[in-house]
């Protein structure tokens, strides 16, 4: 395994780190003497950091792998999914913003890799990479605003609604390239058996 796939298999490792550190009912919330709102934002910044590191690596060191392009985007799913779903629990995020986060998430991934099967790669676009910005932010000061405190609660909040905003306009471009690069490649299919039956006919 070379670094770049170690540092995103250290990233899924990290997951069930933040739910335990976000979810548990430390005494006092202190862990360490360090209040646990704060272990846990640099936790999920640290794993965040991880998603950046380990594609510019990759390119850097020119070892982009079949390996590494399933389980990045499947760390980073996880990652965000198990954080979002800890906001819900601790009642700082509204479940059907998640919900509808979530679901474009595994839509689009989906989307992705059945059109990966058919020979296409769909990269990101600039939307998605507005949304995964706006989803760091939203998350990191969701965790430290805890208690509703100033001005990081108003500023996930705000974060929140952009993801919101930027998952649904950016699934929906998804599915027009989806449609747009797959279009064409279905319409010669089509053509190509219809030749094939012509000729059996003739």
């Amino acid at each position: 395994m070379n670094l770049p796939n170690a540092i995103t298999v250290s990233r899924i490792f990290l997951v069930p780190l933040l739910v335990v550190v976000l979810l548990t009912k430390f005494e006092g919330r202190l862990i360490l003497g360090v209040p646990k709102e704060i272990v846990g934002a640099a936790i999920f910044g640290l794993a965040s950091l991880t998603d950046w590191l380990d594609g510019y690596l990759a390119r850097r060191r020119k070892q982009v792998t079949p390996l590494g392009q399933v389980i990045d985007p499947l760390a980073d799913k996880l990652l965000t999914s198990a954080a979002l779903i800890s906001l819900v629990q601790m009642e700082l995020a509204p479940a059907w913003m998640v919900a509808i986060i979530m679901s474009r998430e595994f839509a689009v991934t989906g989307l992705r890799s059945l059109a990966y099967t058919r020979g296409v790669a769909i990269p990101a676009s600039r939307l998605g990479k507005i949304k995964m910005v706006a989803q760091v932010v939203a998350i990191l000061a969701l965790i430290l605003g805890r208690d509703r405190l100033q001005p990081f609660y108003l500023i996930g909040q705000a974060a929140l609604w952009v993801v919101v905003a930027a998952a649904l306009v950016s699934a929906g471009d998804y599915f027009r390239r989806f449609n747009a690069i797959l279009s064409p490649r279905v319409a010669d299919f089509n053509a190509a058996r219809e030749q094939r039956t012509d000729r059996k006919a003739g």
